[in-house]
């Protein structure tokens, strides 16, 4: 497709940990960017900031108004479902533009049947109807789902830290992901035609839980008592079953050795001589 074909191009989300990236990426290209932003933001270089919010809808209709691709990398632990109805409603209003979301392997995996399922594993059932919202629309659409964020695992790992014993979920396993290879991925297909559910993309090994915490706890130089949880419900042995890996699209190249490494040699070189 032609410049003038894509832009301007439209992102929510874009001050998250993907959207980072994926501004990184789209920096350059010609394009004009406009990102969709809860807090105003002073002009960048190439870069349009509007204000509103997708969970109410507020400035919304303004963000999309012209855009002829909308990248909706926004997410959180709660609300997509809401956060993609608006997003589709007011791109619906505003023309045709083609619709690129990024959802999460496992999305239609995992069983959202019990109050323990939905508590636990929400975030998935959200993102499927997300999903949903997004292919039936009407728009011209694309979605991709990966694996979790190198991020997310740190994240998690980090807040688990904090405890003087570390509980860890029995039998769960996950493929981690480079955030940055996945922005790269966003970006292609944000440039090329809709193309609807592409195939996953998913990090280069699997690990269980228990081993990604390890080695954070290794690197960080934490020492704590690591004790096994069991967890209940179908989702849970969904997950524990593989619903949320990809082992046949392991086309991500960073490892979580990897990203840990650059985590902590960053670190090291921020603290003072």
């Amino acid at each position: 497709m032609t410049e003038t074909e894509i832009s301007p191009i439209l992102v929510t989300g874009g001050t998250g940990t993907l959207g980072r990236h994926v501004l990184h990426r789209l920096r350059g290209t010609g394009l004009d960017v406009r990102v969709l932003s809860r807090h105003p933001h002073d002009p960048a270089e190439g870069i349009e900031y509007v204000t509103g919010d997708l969970a109410t809808g507020e400035g919304v209709d303004a963000a999309v108004a012209g855009a002829q691709v909308v990248l909706h990398l926004a997410g959180s632990s709660k609300g997509d479902e809401d956060k993609a109805r608006h997003l589709v409603a007011a791109a619906c209003r505003a023309g045709s533009p083609h619709l690129v979301y990024v959802s999460v392997v496992g999305a239609d995996r995992i069983p959202q049947d019990g109050r323990l399922d939905r508590a636990m594993f929400g975030y998935f059932g959200a993102k499927l109807a997300a999903e949903r919202l997004v292919a039936e629309s009407g728009l011209p659409w694309t979605t991709l789902r990966a694996t979790q964020f190198h991020d997310l695992v740190l994240k998690v790992a980090q807040g688990l830290a904090k405890l003087p014993v570390v509980p860890v979920p029995s039998g769960l396993r996950f493929q981690p992901v480079d955030s940055g290879e996945v922005a790269g991925r966003m970006v292609e297909l944000a440039l090329g035609s809709p193309a609807g559910l592409v195939p996953d993309m998913a990090g280069p090994r699997i690990y269980p839980f228990a081993d990604l915490l390890r080695s954070y706890l290794e690197a960080a130089g934490k020492h704590r008592l690591v004790v096994p949880m069991p967890l209940a419900g179908r989702a849970a042995r969904a997950v524990k079953d593989g619903a949320v890996l990809a082992p046949d699209r392991a086309v991500g190249r960073r490892t979580w050795e990897e990203f840990l490494a650059g985590v902590t040699s960053a670190r090291s070189s921020a603290l003072p001589s």
